[in-house]
């Protein structure tokens, strides 16, 4: 199994709006993060699609590990 490259071992706070798409960058590859700028391209890897519920801040996942992805849930403090 492939896996991705860890972009950050932290998460990346970033205010988003309701109602909004976001592509979150899945191989860490990306020079965007924690968004997709094509980097995938020609691997195994897509970009996830994440729309806002709500206008506030979220922690999108900068290790690319997350059980929750594409959001945080801590797996970074484990690596």
């Amino acid at each position: 199994m492939t896996t991705p490259e860890i972009a950050a071992r932290s998460p990346f706070p970033v205010a988003v709006e309701a109602g909004k798409d976001y592509w979150w960058c899945a191989c860490g590859k990306s020079q965007k993060q924690p968004f997709c700028d094509g980097s995938h391209k020609g691997g195994p890897f897509v970009p996830l699609k994440y729309t806002a519920t709500a206008t506030g801040t979220v922690y999108f996942c900068g290790c690319k590990q997350s059980g929750k992805s594409p959001l945080c849930d801590g797996t970074h403090n484990r690596l």
